[in-house]
């Protein structure tokens, strides 16, 4: 028997030495006892137990973004188990955070649920506030409010988001404020002015100049699809399909010959690429 009892008080079915493998695996209570059963100073799993929440911070990550893939590929079988990964690292961190006496999984709820409340007076509150429908903005103007009145405009805006996604975050911020391109065309042509110095700093043999430049171009084509009302980041990842998909018809085509890219021209993989291109538009 394993002990599920580390630093929280146990539902009423766990009041006892038990094994989580004999309880509900439906409910989220047993879910709660794998963890602290894993993270068991005495009898745990050595790798679970060594874990911390930077180490275990990438993983997080990388959950959510299985959690995207699965939606992209309309796969609701993985989503399904892809959901259940990422809210094993909300228990991991809620069941570290609980060992250092900081929070535990409750207080998350806690947390989420009352934030949830009071930004959605409009479903929530009184008879008047219900009758209220939000306006544009409101959603932002709710946080703001939890917010002090003296914080940085750019305040908030994780740093281990996506490049691209945190780029567009921070010029929505500065937008706000007043801070942003009147018209679209006229971030078009700031893309000219960079992709131009992308060249001059290239052609100059500026590596570190080029770095900088490629940034200030992929800054500027983000704030672009932000004022299209495109996300960046989900953009660049349908163009990485498309490429994988061209690019396998490419394969797939001279591995039918008996080839292989490597004993191909560029001007024959060129023609397959296109020939691909046309089969997926349907001509």
């Amino acid at each position: 028997m394993i002990p599920v009892s580390q630093n929280q008080p146990l539902p009423g079915y766990l009041d006892c030495m038990t094994n989580p493998a004999d309880l509900p695996p439906q409910e989220l209570d047993t879910l709660l006892a794998i963890m602290r059963a894993l993270r068991d100073r005495d009898d745990g799993c050595p790798w679970d137990i060594e874990q911390t929440f930077e180490t275990i911070a990438p993983y997080t990550i990388e959950e959510a973004y299985e959690v995207a893939d699965a939606i992209a590929h309309r796969d609701h079988g993985a989503l399904c188990e892809e959901l259940g990964d990422l809210l094993l690292q909300v228990v991991y961190h809620a069941q570290m955070a609980a060992e250092i006496d900081a929070f535990a999984f409750d207080d998350v709820v806690n947390a989420i649920s009352t934030k949830m409340i009071r930004r959605h007076p409009h479903v929530f509150g009184d008879d008047a506030q219900r009758a209220n429908k939000p306006t544009k903005g409101f959603w932002e103007r709710e946080k703001a409010k939890e917010r002090a009145g003296d914080a940085p405009v750019l305040s908030n805006v994780p740093v281990a988001l996506p490049g691209l996604t945190r780029a567009a975050k921070l010029q929505a911020k500065a937008a706000r404020v007043g801070f942003d391109w009147p018209e679209t065309p006229d971030v078009i042509d700031k893309v000219s002015e960079e992709c131009q110095e992308v060249l001059e700093a290239h052609n100059a043999g500026d590596q570190d100049k080029t770095t900088e430049e490629i940034g200030d171009l992929l800054f500027v084509l983000a704030n672009f699809s932000r004022k299209c009302g495109v996300d960046p980041e989900a953009a660049l990842r349908g163009a990485n399909a498309k490429f994988e998909r061209r690019f396998g018809h490419v394969e797939a085509t001279l591995r039918s010959a008996g080839r292989s890219p490597q004993e191909t021209s560029l001007e024959e993989m060129d023609a397959l690429w296109d020939e691909a291109k046309e089969m997926e538009r349907g001509t």
